[in-house]
């Protein structure tokens, strides 16, 4: 009898066999140039301080975006198995569905009217 598990340990396996190979090869392949501004800590190119600059205020457009990233991230998480299961799911679940897009609907005009849709 045929083990259904046996392809995705396979992969595993390779997987896992390709990280372990590439992290023990890198000492003996890369480069052995190390100087100071390599063993510092990278922060986009910018001097690492105490301090953040402008006294740690971070633009709030910033936040927007990754919540407006996290509103549509989820709805297509909840699209796509509506999606694939659409036809046994019934009359029901077509109601829930059109349901939830309008909800995100009215998430996404009220970001729009509050402005977080322009970009500076």
């Amino acid at each position: 009898m045929h083990n259904p598990y046996v392809p995705l340990l396979f992969f595993l396996a390779i997987g896992a066999g390709f990280a372990i190979f590439s992290v023990g090869i890198s000492p003996i392949t890369g480069p052995r140039r190390y100087n100071r501004a390599k063993m510092d800590a990278y922060e986009c190119g910018i001097q690492p301080s105490p301090q953040a600059q402008g006294g740690g205020r971070v633009p709030i457009k910033y936040f927007l975006t990754a919540m407006l990233f996290i509103i549509f991230d989820v709805e297509s998480v909840f699209l796509y198995p509506f999606a694939v299961a659409f036809g046994g799911l019934g009359l029901f679940a077509l109601v829930e569905m059109v349901l939830f897009i309008l909800t995100v609907f009215i998430a996404y005009a009220y970001v729009w009217r509050r402005g977080g849709l322009d970009w500076d």
